[in-house]
């Protein structure tokens, strides 16, 4: 059985694979398919990405560019942290 991802992977998923684009970013088209979303799911994340301030989005020529940032980072961090506490007593997140 496939399980459904909650918010909260969706959200670390997105912040992983924009971290691991590095300074470069991440284009939107890298992004739908590394994070395996549709592009009306993954704009509403963006836009709660953007206004909690965990990554950058940059227009350029018509074309969004995504780049995490610090408070990204830190996020990330702690919800791996958190994750793997919560798999040392056998919880799901």
């Amino acid at each position: 059985m496939v399980g459904y991802r909650t918010s909260m992977q969706i959200v670390a998923d997105l912040l992983q694979v924009t971290k691991e684009s590095g300074l470069d970013g991440i284009k939107t088209t890298s992004l739908l398919t590394k994070a395996n979303l549709s592009h009306s799911r993954l704009g509403k994340f963006v836009e709660n990405l953007t206004g909690a301030g965990l990554i950058n989005k940059i227009e350029y020529d018509g074309k969004n560019t995504f780049i995490i940032t610090s408070k990204g980072r830190q996020y990330l961090e702690s919800y791996k942290n958190f994750q793997s506490l919560a798999d040392s007593f056998g919880l799901e997140l």
